[in-house]
């Protein structure tokens, strides 16, 4: 005796209050696979549950009748590896596949239709993938072929690597209505420390700042730092920070979430532990989110045993490489300006540079040159200019149109002025020369 499959007990499942009765009433059978076909089923092999066609269960419970479950096992299509399509519709499919065995099955398809050997939207993907199949060419070959290798890492000592990224999280009250906020989070790999964690009201460039300063603060500096592929994190205000504090940064690949799975995994055990636990009713502002947030990562999360840390708390596994973190010592006495933006501007003929819709004044010799206007970035004040090499040129005043009106002009002294030879002025020696001439004639 075979054993049943899967499907074929999951069949018998589904009519066993048809199958299980000698005799059914007139009608009776209708009113029961009705009812059957209007519940939800976990279909096997697959991960989605539906509910199956009145149809189909009437065809299964006819099939028990005739060959009892034997009848309710998976028949095999006939036509099974066996191609309809025209041999030179065929032919042509499988050499333009091996023409370029990087063609996909979309491409092939463009591809036939503008030869003309097919009209457009007859030839289904179907059709063309069981061919390619059955000829054994359906995946590309060489290296575009080869699996891509993930393997689990892990940075030997704390403070080598931090992971960053950003989470969606719940709405509070701001300045009289909901908003939206984001939890901003920066992770050690090594010990899955949170060295930083904030919920700001977007995901821009200057919230990512405002964690990683808070997180250098506290944990000092990373040597490379892990981050999305998004446009806040590439943008030049971040990359500039991060090369005055000689962090590197590194770049995950679009798509590839398997480069940042520690986050990921932060980020669900945030959702369980915390969001799911958290009292609304008692967050008024954004302050008290945050507070709880910090309270709870410092007495809670930094405290459990983690299970990838061989029975050790992430503090635990942090503090014991102390010694090699790399500390900011002199950069802490100017962090703030470290964390100043910087934006690349040239000196126009009046002396001014313009910035954010507004112009301000720098001095007067800097006229024709490219220097870097220092910003402030959360009262958005400019600061200073500064050169390439990051020297400071001089102060930045906001242009006043009406106070330029009464203001003393400089001017060069004139012994500054060079007076030019007569014996090497072209307006002298046009002179003498047309003087001599006036001469001759007479």
């Amino acid at each position: 005796m075979t054993i049943p499959s899967e499907t074929a007990l999951f069949r018998l499942s589904i009519l066993g209050p048809l199958v299980s009765r000698s005799n059914l009433e007139h009608g009776e059978l209708k009113l029961r696979i009705q009812e059957i076909a209007s519940r939800d089923y976990n279909i096997p092999h697959t991960n989605q549950r539906t509910c199956i066609a009145e149809k189909t269960i009437e065809g299964w419970y006819y099939a028990h009748r005739r060959g009892d479950i034997d009848a309710l096992e998976p028949k095999a299509r006939i036509d099974k590896g066996v191609s309809k399509l025209p041999l030179e519709i065929r032919e042509r499919i499988i050499e333009a596949k091996k023409e370029n065995a990087r063609r996909s099955i979309d491409q092939i398809i463009v591809f036939l239709e503008g030869e003309g050997v097919v009209a457009k939207g007859s030839l289904s993907r179907s059709s063309v993938h069981r061919l390619l199949q059955r000829c054994g060419i359906s995946r590309m070959v060489g290296s575009a072929s080869m699996p891509e290798e993930y393997r689990a890492f892990e940075s030997q000592y704390a403070g080598d690597i931090w992971y960053g990224d950003v989470m969606h999280g719940p709405s509070v009250p701001v300045d009289g209505r909901m908003r939206k906020v984001y939890l901003v989070s920066l992770m050690d790999d090594a010990s899955r420390l949170i060295t930083h964690s904030a919920f700001c009201l977007g995901e821009k460039a200057l919230d990512i700042e405002n964690v990683l300063k808070q997180a250098v603060l506290k944990r000092g500096l990373p040597h490379k730092l892990v981050l999305d592929n998004g446009s806040a994190y590439r943008s030049g205000s971040l990359k500039g920070i991060c090369a005055r504090l000689g962090i590197h940064m590194i770049y995950c690949r679009p798509y590839a979430p398997e480069g940042k799975g520690k986050l990921e995994r932060w980020h669900r055990t945030f959702r369980q532990q915390f969001l799911s636990e958290l009292d609304t009713s008692r967050i008024q502002t954004l302050a008290d989110l945050n507070a709880r947030l910090w309270a709870w990562v410092e007495s809670v999360y930094h405290h459990r045993v983690h299970s990838s840390l061989k029975g050790k708390t992430p503090l635990e596994r942090y503090q014991r490489d102390l010694p090699r973190i790399r500390a900011l010592g002199s950069k802490a006495l100017k962090l703030d300006e470290i964390f100043y933006h910087r934006a690349r501007r040239k000196v126009r003929r009046d002396g001014t540079i313009a910035w954010d819709g507004k112009r301000f004044e720098v001095p007067y010799e800097l006229v024709g040159k490219y220097l870097y206007l220092v910003i402030e970035p959360h009262a958005k004040e400019a600061v200073r200019v500064e050169n390439e090499e990051g020297e400071i040129l001089g102060g930045v005043t906001p242009l006043d149109l009406v106070a330029n009106c009464n203001r003393k002009r400089v001017k060069p002294k004139p012994d500054e002025v060079e007076n030019v030879a007569p014996e090497t002025s072209m307006v002298e020696r046009a002179h003498e020369c047309y003087n001599a001439e006036l001469k001759g004639d007479k």
